[in-house]
């Protein structure tokens, strides 16, 4: 999900017509002076940032003037919260405040529905006032058809102990805030606290949005450049791996990194899941060896090989690992090969130059062990494969013991597009490029591509493959990119196949890692 800063989140509010305190954001001292001034009288001085309990941490200021507010913003710009530094201020009108309230939409998973909170007490977050006072609290779960009634907020509020012309004035708040989590796909849309002021207006003193990762593509308009919740800014490799997944919906590809700065010989590895539960596993087994984890990656849900490559390719990035360990569900229903080939591509490529211990049980294990095990020979750290037969703790420890007895490879000449003498291309649907050169493929025995391609959109034309659909077609998807086309042909034909898949960003990115120049990335 995407966690919007207050500052975004209150214009969302102000959209459909919900009053927020008169201000703006500042990145300098200086802006901070300028919006106070304009003001024109007390103010507040909020952290931008993601987390909860600013106000403890000194992140949350007052002051009387436009010379209060710059100081304030002095103060508060560059403190370190969420493990990065405050980069913007949010300066507004300090409210008189009557009484305080609590409303909220949230999509409840379980009632797979929307539900409006409303407590008549706010400030304290929604768990605590529940728990605390639980007659002050009415939750309603929203029918998306008909939106929340204008009946049914009123009955709500009367539910949570309000009565008279507020009851009438938050129950026309209420469908207000629905609206304006429908319209911005929001997963949560919380104020709180909604302020009562001592004239008699209701006004949204602190607010959050989080937008639903899988709508952000609808909601151009927010400009979300990385829809996962963090406590902090995304770091470059995050950046990439989002780029990725919110290009192509097939399967899915999660890539957190939870720890940088680390050197080889520390015992940190690089980790590829499949799989919620059985990656969790998988990161306790590593733990009980005494290993830690750069990252957590999942690649689940069926995604083509391509993403697991990506996935791989990015992993691969961070310098200082000292392994690659890959070991998910043990029942996975997607074809195992294809993460195969795709990790195969990805290892020659990079190429690893660290120990992987691979396990991947599922549909067609055997095949994809039998990949993978094809490709030692050319890859130049050892690389050991298993099935759902081999535990996660048997293969962490065999990933511990590789680490403890292997030197650092040497990387072979790179891996890479083969000059071709007479090019047949044709584009994908990630913007990667499938080249077939049927120079060697007239040479070719096996013709290993066409009976290895999973959508079998290749077909024999004389005596080269050609599509047997049109180019546009397979832009569109008609190549999954299953990568058989490359590896079977690498291994099993003469080499006349390589698919280019761009990783957008990935250059930069790595040269970000290790404090590189990034300006003139070529990707």
């Amino acid at each position: 999900m995407a966690k919007l800063h207050e500052y975004q989140s209150r214009a969302l509010l102000e959209q459909v017509g919900i009053a927020v305190p008169r201000g703006g954001v500042a990145a300098t001292p200086d802006e901070a002076g300028r919006i106070a001034a304009d003001i024109g009288g007390p103010v507040v001085v909020k952290a931008q940032a993601w987390v909860t309990g600013r106000a403890a941490l000194g992140a949350i200021r007052f002051a009387e003037d436009a010379a209060g507010a710059a100081e304030a913003a002095r103060a508060i710009l560059g403190m370190e919260l969420g493990r990065h530094p405050v980069e913007q201020v949010l300066v507004v009108e300090r409210l008189a405040i009557a009484r305080e309230f609590y409303a909220g939409v949230i999509v409840d998973d379980q009632a797979r529905a929307p539900v409006m909170i409303f407590s008549s007490q706010g400030g304290s977050g929604i768990e605590a006032i529940a728990r605390e006072h639980p007659d002050r609290v009415a939750r309603h779960t929203i029918d998306i058809r008909l939106g929340l009634r204008d009946f049914e907020a009123r009955e709500l509020a009367r539910r949570a102990g309000l009565s008279g012309p507020l009851l009438a004035q938050v129950g026309g708040l209420l469908p207000r805030l629905y609206d304006a989590a429908r319209r911005f796909d929001a997963r949560a849309a919380e104020i709180n606290p909604l302020a009562l002021t001592d004239d008699g207006r209701l006004v949204a003193a602190d607010c959050r949005f989080t937008i639903d990762d899988y709508a952000v593509y609808r909601q151009p308009d927010l400009e979300i450049a990385f829809a996962r919740e963090l406590d902090r800014p995304p770091t470059p490799l995050e950046r990439v791996a989002w780029d990725v997944e919110r290009g192509d919906y097939r399967g899915t590809f999660f890539f957190i990194q939870m720890a940088q700065g680390f050197a080889r010989g520390e015992g940190v590895v690089g980790f590829h899941g499949a799989g919620g539960g059985g990656s969790m596993m998988s990161m306790d087994a590593l733990g009980a060896q005494g290993l830690r984890l750069a990252n957590f990656v999942d690649t689940s849900g069926n995604p083509p090989a391509s993403k697991v490559y990506r996935a791989a390719r990015i992993i691969l990035s961070q310098p200082g690992i000292d392994g690659y360990f890959a070991s998910g569900s043990g029942v996975a229903s997607q074809e195992q090969y294809h993460s195969a080939r795709a990790l195969v591509k990805a290892f020659l490529e990079e190429p690893l130059t660290v120990p992987a211990v691979i396990r991947l049980g599922g549909n067609a294990e055997e095949q994809a062990i039998a990949i993978l095990e094809r490709a030692r020979a050319r890859i130049p750290a050892p690389v050991e494969a298993y099935g759902k037969d081999d535990s996660p703790d048997f293969c962490a420890a065999r990933l511990r013991d590789l680490i403890a007895r292997t030197p650092p490879a040497d990387a072979p000449p790179a891996y890479g597009p083969r000059p071709a003498q007479e090019p047949y291309r044709f584009d994908t649907v990630t913007g990667g490029t499938v080249t077939l050169d049927h120079a060697r493929c007239r040479d070719c025995a096996s013709k290993i591509c066409i009976s290895t391609c999973a959508p079998r959109i290749l077909s024999l034309e004389g005596d080269v493959p050609v599509l047997n659909i049109t180019r546009e077609e397979a832009k569109r998807g008609g190549c999954v990119e299953c990568l058989a086309c490359e590896i079977e042909c690498f291994f099993e034909g003469n080499g006349g196949g390589f698919v280019h898949l761009p990783i957008a960003g990935l250059d930069a990115a790595r040269r970000a890692q290790t404090g590189e120049a990034t300006d003139g990335d070529p990707d």
